[in-house]
């Protein structure tokens, strides 16, 4: 089972990556992720684990790596109090005072000999170094403490060792007062840094902010506000105007326009009345309604979309992979290399090894260069803002992994019913009365789209069927009065040896009836064909490999083959068949599914990547990888726009990090770089890296663009 642990206030990057190491080396966890946006450790727990041991035993990895953390499951309520800033860092303020007063003591006696030509000194020379050095521990105190707790925990390498050695190294070259400009300029950094990443954090949680805090339930015609995990199936519920939906629900008192936005991304306002059907998460912007609630909370809408975005880290893309796994074999080369520079010096140049501008001072500027601080941060941090920013349009990724993976793409496969149709099926024709009845009869067994279409059609008194099977693909049997009833294609009757005599149909989708081991007539379905459909697969024709299989006959799946351009399609396939074909034309290539039907399940999971439609089944919204909130086939077309976008911030952070610290290393290396400067290859770069991977949130002129680039 999978818990939430919080770590408030953890924001340090290379700290992340261990504490989701260790956690996941515990004998009874089998995965942890940090979701940098919710500051959790998405546990995935064994059966048999203690919770009382385990938290403390996590509080404990945690507490080795960085003080100050509160750690606690994400259902208990903690309340934390703000943090006493001047007690927390009165260490780091008295070492900062210090050094003031001791620059001043020292460069004004010097500002005024200069200036009157005297050569007064406050004090000796080497009172000022002394006081240099108590400053410098102080400002350290910090970085010291943890590095210290680092080495018990045999946790050598880290963003603190890098900084330790090599403001300690410029210390003993008597670089005192760049040392300490780079400590001072360092942990200020490292504090806009938090600052960035909080706010970052908070802008990719604004866009899936959907919670519902309260539910205006009826009780004996009196309005009781609950909490909505509270509410039962069956209850019903008051929305008011400007309230959002708290459950799923079909309207059965009032009309009123409901906005959508939140869910779909689309600013168009949806009218309902009595007898439809609304997803939670929406917004009542019109008149007082009320609905019957269909699912408690957990199971609605609006509670699996917010589980999905907060879990959406758990399963990382191949780059955030690499990322983490290059930040750990990273610092110890770095500090290797420092090394090395510094023998080259002391073997080859051992005059100049301990100067001003010596082997020493550049490698001490080399290792606060190599902060790996940007690539870690940063790259996770564009993921989930594209994850983020495709909520907020109405499309969900489970994971990094999916949206990295659609942008490579090659073979896209398509249902038919429900995914380019609508799924709305219409009675077209049958043979009689009492055909009808029959197969509506037995159909309201089933919840496949043809059968409640035909169950809604027929005004007739139904039979009562016992004995029922349904077989996913063929159709569904039963028994009355003693004899043998199935309705369903014309393969499911012939494979029972009764066949089917009717020749000349319609185009259609038929259901076939036998009974009492006899054939008995048929009934026709039509569905149309979305108008999004038609323009979105001719695009995605001329940039991927694409196909449709279906289940429906051939005439039925010809007909709308032939509206979409003449797309290459397999019709009259079974769940097996629809999966066999998808693997013989996959190929090699990236390979995604779109469908909607338990049918589906099976070749959603077997895809690269899987995608559902909001309406789609929950067995196939279960195991697929992305889901279409909203049923329109479009917003496929922009998921892979947000993720190519997405992976192009993330590869633009990658570069940018290491072309700026490659040159600054070089320039570190043949002594034409200064400490102070070196700061910005660590800190600013992190920063701007930050910054940078929140901008696909403002990117709404780049998704809305009408021009279709592969």
């Amino acid at each position: 089972m999978i818990r939430k642990v919080v770590m408030k206030n953890l924001t340090c990057s290379n700290c992340i990556a261990k504490v989701e190491r260790r956690t996941a080396r515990l004998p009874y966890v089998n995965s942890a992720s940090f979701n940098y946006a919710k500051q959790t450790l998405l546990v995935d727990f064994k059966d048999d684990y203690d919770s009382d041991v385990a938290l403390k035993e996590i509080k404990s990895i945690v507490d080795v790596l960085e003080d100050n953390i509160i750690t606690y499951y994400f259902e208990d309520k903690v309340e934390i109090k703000a943090p006493n800033f001047i007690k927390e860092y009165s260490v780091v303020l008295a070492g900062m005072i210090l050094i003031l007063l001791t620059f001043s003591a020292y460069r004004i006696p010097l500002l005024i000999n200069r200036i009157v030509g005297t050569d007064f000194e406050l004090w000796p020379q080497w009172i000022t170094i002394v006081l240099y050095w108590i400053g410098y521990v102080l400002l350290i105190s910090r970085l010291l403490i943890f590095q210290i707790k680092g080495i018990r925990n045999f946790n050598f390498f880290n963003e603190n060792t890098l900084m330790i050695i090599a403001t300690f190294a410029a210390m003993i070259i008597g670089k005192h007062e760049e040392s300490i400009a780079v400590v001072i300029m360092y942990s200020f950094g490292e504090y806009l840094q938090a600052r960035a990443v909080t706010k970052s954090r908070g802008e990719i949680s604004a866009l899936v902010n959907i919670k519902v805090d309260y539910a205006n339930v009826l009780v004996d015609d009196n309005i009781v506000v609950k909490d909505p995990e509270q509410i039962l199936v069956g209850d019903i519920l008051v929305i008011k105007n400007g309230e959002r939906i708290p459950v799923d629900g079909v309207v059965i008192k009032g009309s009123t326009s409901l906005n959508t936005s939140e869910l779909t991304g689309e600013t168009k306002l949806k009218n309902v009345d009595v007898g439809d059907k609304i997803l939670s998460g929406n917004i009542n912007v019109g008149n007082v309604i009320h609905i019957r609630s269909e699912k408690e909370y957990s199971n609605s809408t609006l509670a699996k979309i917010i589980d999905l975005i907060e879990n959406s880290t758990n399963k990382k893309s191949k780059t955030e992979m690499f990322i983490t796994k290059f930040a750990r074999i990273y610092t110890p080369i770095v500090v290797g290399l420092a090394g090395l520079l510094v023998l080259f010096g002391a073997i080859f140049d051992s005059q100049n090894v301990l100067t001003d501008t010596g082997y020493l001072y550049r490698a001490a500027i080399f290792l606060v260069i190599s902060c790996p601080c940007s690539l870690v941060l940063s790259v996770p941090l564009s993921y989930y803002a594209g994850i983020g920013t495709a909520a907020k349009n109405g499309i969900l990724f489970k994971g990094s992994a999916f949206l990295h993976a659609i942008t490579e793409v090659e073979t896209i496969a398509l249902d038919k019913t429900g995914t380019l149709t609508y799924g709305d099926f219409f009675v077209q024709e049958f043979t009689d009365q009492e055909t009808l009845r029959l197969v509506a009869s037995i159909e309201k067994y089933s919840s496949h789209p043809i059968a409640e279409a035909i169950v809604a059609y027929n005004d007739q008194p139904t039979y009562e069927i016992t004995d029922i099977q349904e077989i996913p693909g063929y159709g569904i049997k039963g028994v009355l009065d003693g004899k043998s009833i199935m309705a369903g294609s014309r393969r499911f009757l012939e494979s029972n040896n009764i066949p089917v005599t009717d020749e000349k149909l319609p185009v259609g989708s038929y259901t076939f009836l036998a009974y009492d081991n006899a054939y008995k007539g048929y009934v026709i379905v039509k569905d149309e064909l979305k108008e999004t459909s038609m323009e979105t697969v001719r695009d995605f024709t001329k940039r991927y490999d694409t196909v449709m299989l279906t289940g429906d006959n051939e005439d039925s799946a010809n007909e709308i083959a032939m509206q979409l351009g003449g797309i290459e399609y397999y019709a009259e396939l079974l769940p097996e068949q629809k999966l066999e074909k998808f693997n013989s034309i996959r190929t090699n290539s990236v390979s995604l599914y779109v469908g909607d039907g338990i049918n589906d399940a099976p070749l959603l999971k077997n895809a690269d990547i899987g995608v559902s439609m909001g309406s789609a089944s929950d067995l196939a919204i279960e195991v697929s990888d992305v889901i279409i909130i909203n049923n329109d086939i479009r917003l496929l077309d922009k998921a892979i726009k947000i993720a190519k976008k997405t992976r192009s911030i993330a590869t633009q952070n990658i570069a940018f990090s290491m072309i700026v610290k490659l040159i600054f290393l070089i320039l570190s290396g043949i002594g034409f770089m200064w400490m102070w400067l070196s700061i910005f290859a660590d800190v600013g770069v992190a920063l701007l890296c930050v910054l940078n991977a929140i901008r696909i949130i403002y990117q709404k002129k780049y998704l809305q663009e009408k021009s279709r680039r592969p």
